[in-house]
């Protein structure tokens, strides 16, 4: 096969699933890690794909309405989002009822919760579908109550729409843990309406908001606003943000170090 053909085919995985891993990649084309590698790398020169670890995902997009799947999320600032995840862990305590928002790095997060037994019992609301399974699993039953808001699913894996906000309309949290699409001067946002009201109302039936975005999330702007910056009390970010983000958010940010690769 020549490379032109094994890049159009990397090219027509990433478009069609949002990311391919390479590991994947080299079952698929039948040639060697390093050919794949090579051949991605020439793709993101060209602009058509862009590199992160163990694979490729589509550029990221400059439009406003632009949602991006779960899997293409996860694999972004991975290092960043593991050390905000690992931070906002740490804040819990058990007994607590919290409410985590659909979103890759409060995935993380529900990763840590799961994994760490010192922290039961809990309850965890979410609108996440990803979370909630990562929470049932290895979990035994009763250790961590999980309610579902029910609602319609989006591309992100996200319950939203009527029937998520009335859920949450009728709980009470000690805490929302919220993941967003950008945040800027204006305050915090999604490409999506319905997932904007959805995640309002996590907020609303929270007694405190805590946003967990890595420093690539200020300066992106979504099309539906989800909330101003003076609603948020505290917002946890790696230490990569910017000075403009420091300024802005001038005692409710928090930096989190992210541990150099060995």
């Amino acid at each position: 096969m020549l490379a032109t053909q094994r890049q159009e085919l990397i090219l027509a995985a990433v478009r069609e699933r949002g990311a391919a891993r390479v590991a994947d990649l080299v079952a698929e084309l039948g040639v060697s890690d390093m050919t794949v590698r090579r051949d991605i790398a020439e793709l993101a020169q060209a602009g058509l794909v862009r590199r992160v670890h163990g694979g490729a995902v589509a550029p990221e997009g400059t439009r406003a309405a632009d949602e991006p799947g779960f899997d293409v999320k996860v694999e972004q600032a991975g290092p960043q989002k593991a050390a905000i995840a690992a931070a906002a862990h740490a804040e819990l305590e058990p007994g607590q009822a919290l409410a985590l928002s659909a979103g890759s790095t409060t995935f993380r997060l529900a990763e840590l919760v799961a994994a760490d037994a010192a922290l039961r019992p809990l309850t965890v609301v979410t609108n996440g579908l990803r979370i909630a399974d990562a929470l049932h699993r290895g979990v035994r039953a009763g250790e961590i109550e999980v309610v579902l808001t029910g609602g319609v699913r989006t591309p992100s894996d996200a319950l939203v729409g009527p029937v998520a906000d009335a859920s949450l309309s009728r709980l009470r949290v000690d805490r929302a843990l919220l993941g967003v699409h950008g945040l800027d001067t204006a305050g915090l946002t999604t490409p999506n309406l319905a997932e904007a009201a959805t995640d309002r109302a996590l907020m609303a039936c929270a007694a405190a908001t805590t946003v967990l975005a890595d420093h690539t999330k200020w300066g992106v702007v979504g099309l539906a606003q989800i909330a101003s910056l003076d609603e948020v009390d505290l917002v946890l970010m790696d230490d990569g943000a910017p000075p403009e983000a420091r300024r802005h958010l001038a005692g409710r940010l928090r930096t989190v170090p992210v541990p150099t690769a060995p």
